[in-house]
């Protein structure tokens, strides 16, 4: 006889002891040995379901030990040891219960948490989120690494810059140390060097008390590669080639870039990750997902355009996922790095058929045509026609598909060779005039662009250094003139992004319409709206050149008096801007022949490397 419980991995049973069942098809013969029988290797048989799966009830097995589980391969040879590929945490020191058993890696027996109050948070609409990306060890690091009770110390402070979302880089069990948290080896475990998982609840709780949501970072495209020996690599012993077992593809398209890609053919396999989907949204009551390299689950070889390198089955899972998330009995949002501009990945998904279902997705083209916008050295070589067309880019009809961002963890990873974007304007003296102009002038078309806006942890305060795993984030920056004066920007862009005071809410809207495009003195203006009208229908106007202008001509939707809302080159965003411009505008009617078409025209002034928003 098998367990008395359903599901798969550690289960407590209520009367007392432990359910264990694990997937291990090809197994001769299977035990779990742990701290409840001395770690014998013999002591506790799993049963053969028939079905792949082996399970037992073990009557001594309590909440808190460590376990492993012992699989004799039907090649036979020695018996494997192998982590629960479903632990829910894992001790990652070695094991102190005997000199003799010394391992890494074993299992705890955890009761998982369904039931927890998190507060009565209810997730911002899609077009009022403002999201924070940040990475745990380094965003307010303690002593070796910053932690969930760390981050919970900087809440207020995401508050006051006005975060709704907050964005964890994966927080999955990993090998070592440090980590970005691209190497998941325990894909149930939360990394116990940042709290691990009671420590995560707290977070949730603060961080919802806060009225900021919570979206995670799952990484599904591939596990490992470092400690899969441990867990998922080979764990019943069987593979074909240099394959690595029944976990994983052992054919191509075997891999991904990154590491051993999951067969999502097998069914098993499926259910593993779902239920991990579903481990994060019932245990922990997270608000949404940041999907990993979505193209390396859909597509064998990262060719978007070739069919014939489709993953048939890769699709079919990311479009079950998305059907599950999307079926919670509260919001919550899935976003996809797919990086290749194909609208069909946040085209919904029916019936098996269609997009992969996806709310949003990062979109690479337009943080490559912003990124050479700002970053060339020469005013001539900014391509105005190439901003207006990403300004104006949108996957099907819905503007909040998009997450744009002028920094992200990869694009600022000093292992990858990248640079802060205020470094890559003016490489060393990223503190520099030039390199604060035109670093905020990116963060001012990211919050006035229809999407969904994400800034990268310290870029609010002007962090101009290349970020790793294993760098500490610089809070004396945000203290310093120039980082708290930044941050002023910040702050006062993400407040009229989400209308904070009820009169831009055209920023929150489906509309623009970039009316003006001057490629000679590299100025563009643009129109947002929701629904029109006072208070709603706003004017972004932006010089990406040298010069200054006291009097531009700027088409405008209505007549009457236009507000200065937000002037870049205020004093109160950096000592040494000029204050130059930024006056209310008086709007007059046009004749039908002019040629930005629009109604009105004002005049406007406006500094060098400077944004400009008007609304009535």
């Amino acid at each position: 006889m098998g367990t008395s419980q359903t599901g798969m991995g550690a289960m407590p049973i209520a009367s007392g002891g432990t359910g264990f069942r694990v997937w291990a098809p090809f197994a001769q013969k299977v035990f779990v040995a742990g701290e409840f029988n001395g770690w014998s290797d013999t002591d506790n048989p799993l049963v053969s379901e028939g079905n792949g799966n082996w399970s037992a009830d073990v009557s001594s097995a309590k909440v808190g030990h460590q376990y492993r589980y012992v699989i004799h391969p039907l090649r036979g040879g020695t018996p494997i040891w192998r982590t629960d590929p479903r632990a829910r945490r894992v001790y990652s020191e070695d094991d102190p219960v005997g000199a003799s058993i010394k391992r890494k890696n074993n299992g705890y027996v955890v009761k998982p948490t369904y039931f927890w109050d998190s507060g009565s948070f209810g997730m911002p609409a899609f077009n009022e989120l403002v999201i924070y990306q940040l990475h745990i060890a380094t965003f307010n690091a303690k002593g070796k690494t910053g932690t969930f009770d760390s981050l919970i110390e900087k809440l207020d402070y995401l508050k006051s810059l006005g975060i709704n979302a907050i964005e964890l880089l994966p927080i999955i069990g990993f090998q070592g140390e440090h980590s970005l948290g691209y190497n998941p080896a325990f894909a149930f475990d939360i990394e116990s060097s940042y709290g691990g998982d009671t420590e995560f609840r707290e977070f949730i709780k603060a961080t919802h008390n806060q009225g900021m949501a919570v979206i995670v970072d799952v990484v599904y495209n591939h596990f490992g590669p470092e400690a899969l020996d441990a867990s998922l690599r080979r764990i019943d012993g069987w593979y074909e080639g240099d394959g690595d077992g029944v976990y994983f593809y052992n054919w191509p398209p075997r891999r991904d870039w990154f590491g051993p890609r999951p067969d999502y053919g097998r069914s098993e396999v499926r259910d593993y990750i779902r239920d991990n989907i579903r481990m994060w949204l019932e245990e922990y009551h997270v608000d949404g997902f940041r999907f990993d390299s979505t193209i390396g689950i859909r597509n064998a070889y990262g060719n978007n355009n070739d069919p014939k390198n489709d993953i048939s089955e890769g699709w079919w899972l990311l479009q079950e996922l998305n059907s599950l998330i999307k079926n919670q009995p509260s919001a919550k949002i899935t976003i996809a790095e797919d990086l290749q501009e194909n609208e069909w990945v946040s085209k919904p998904a029916f019936f098996g058929a269609g997009g992969a279902g996806f709310d949003a997705q990062w979109v690479s083209r337009f943080y490559w045509d912003i990124h050479n916008a700002v970053v060339v050295p020469a005013d001539s070589s900014r391509n105005m026609f190439a901003v207006r067309d990403v300004i104006e880019q949108r996957y099907g009809s819905d503007a909040f598909s998009r997450i744009l961002f002028s920094e992200n963890h990869d694009q600022v990873h000093a292992d990858k060779g990248n640079l802060r974007l205020p470094d890559a304007i003016d490489r060393g003296h990223a503190d520099s005039y030039f390199a604060r102009k035109r670093s905020t002038l990116a963060a001012a078309i990211v919050m006035t662009t229809p999407g969904i806006p994400m800034i990268f942890q310290g870029q609010e305060f002007l962090e101009w250094l290349a970020w790793t795993d294993k760098t500490a984030l610089d809070w004396s920056k945000k203290d310093s003139l120039i980082g708290g004066k930044i941050f002023n920007l910040y702050r006062d862009l993400i407040q009229l992004r989400r209308n904070w005071y009820n009169n831009t809410r055209g920023l929150r809207g489906q509309h623009v319409h970039v009316h003006h495009v001057n490629d000679n003195d590299k100025v563009i203006a643009y129109h947002r709206w929701e629904y029109g009208g006072s208070g709603d229908d706003v004017i972004v106007v932006i010089n990406f050149g040298h010069k200054s202008f006291p009097s531009y001509s700027i088409g405008f939707p209505t007549p009457g008096t236009w507000w200065n809302r937000f002037n870049s080159d205020s004093d109160s965003y950096s000592p040494d801007f000029g204050n130059f411009g930024g006056y209310l505008t008086t709007a007059g009617s046009t004749d039908p022949n002019d040629p930005e078409h629009m109604p009105c025209r004002g005049n406007v002034g406006i500094a060098p490397y400077s944004v400009l928003i008007f609304s009535q």
